[in-house]
């Protein structure tokens, strides 16, 4: 798959994600759970935020996909999680890990390192959290990066390379990698830091297109394929509030309504991939990725 052909793919993606109506198990922190559920329902997919013992684990086997938050891992939560990844990595359900805030808060931290044993389809963070996540730092300020995308790419290989799972850094360039390709992508905007979710959420897209794969190997492209639908949607949310004067507020509810109103055309007219590369390789033209 070329820069020109990825497109073309997360439409399709898109197209096909409509048809099947994934069911998406979200454990993911009480701040962003309603956001997560409405972007979900907004897309095309049925959200499930099913957290608690005993119900987790055995929901994780007949979801299409998983999502793994630890942005507030309290006891039964982090119970559950261990729960659902076992479940999951069993019954073959594809799922994301989201690192919130690890390395300098030592509960998610150690949490982080025995969810990544279950090999995740998908591991999606700022630059900071994908560096401690990989071990090669300490974390950022809280939830905040202080690492830039490019200082963590050698780390997300080193990721994916060891856990066996999509490395995907979040920043004004996202960078995705399998360990042996790496993604590019430049869509997106600011106003995604200042609403409450905007980045949690995106983990749950990503595990609603990865239960489309057929195998791992599609996992770098339907993942690249989850960053351009939702940051395109994003651009066009902010294009609106832009155009209206408002503000994250605002941007907000735009976003959900870009999410259910987003076309294929859309994403073809609007995605930018800087670029598709082989480890140590130029960048791929090739028709498989």
């Amino acid at each position: 798959m070329s820069p020109e052909s990825l497109p073309a793919f997360a439409a399709q993606a898109l197209t096909l994600l409509r048809a099947r109506a994934p069911l998406v198990q979200s454990i993911t922190n009480t701040v962003v759970a309603n956001f997560t559920a409405n972007v979900l329902l907004a897309l095309g997919a049925a959200p499930a935020m099913v957290d608690i013992p005993r119900e987790a684990g055995p929901f994780a086997r007949m979801a299409s996909g998983l999502l793994i938050n630890l942005g507030t891992p309290v006891p039964s939560q982090a119970e559950a999680v261990m729960e659902a990844a076992c479940a999951a990595a069993e019954a073959g359900t594809p799922w994301v890990l989201d690192p919130v805030a690890i390395g300098s808060l030592p509960v998610r931290t150690a949490l982080a390192a025995q969810l990544l044993q279950q090999r995740p389809s998908a591991v999606r963070g700022n630059a900071s959290e994908i560096l401690a996540a990989a071990g090669c730092g300490a974390g950022g300020r809280g939830v905040d990066a202080t690492a830039s995308v490019a200082q963590a790419e050698q780390a997300a290989m080193q990721l994916a390379s060891a856990s066996g799972a999509v490395a995907a850094v979040s920043g004004p360039v996202d960078f995705l990698t399998d360990g042996q390709r790496q993604i590019r992508l430049a869509n997106g905007t600011p106003l995604l830091t200042k609403v409450t979710g905007g980045g949690c959420a995106l983990g749950s897209v990503m595990a609603a297109f990865l239960s489309l794969a057929n195998s791992r190997a599609e996992h770098l492209p339907l993942a690249a394929a989850a960053v351009l639908v939702y940051t395109i949607a994003a651009e066009m949310a902010a294009e609106q509030v832009a155009r209206q004067q408002q503000g994250p507020g605002s941007f907000a509810v735009q976003f959900i309504d870009r999410l259910a109103l987003i076309t294929a055309h859309d994403v073809l007219a609007h995605a930018r991939v800087l670029g598709i590369e082989r480890a140590g390789a130029a960048s791929v033209t090739s028709s498989v990725l």
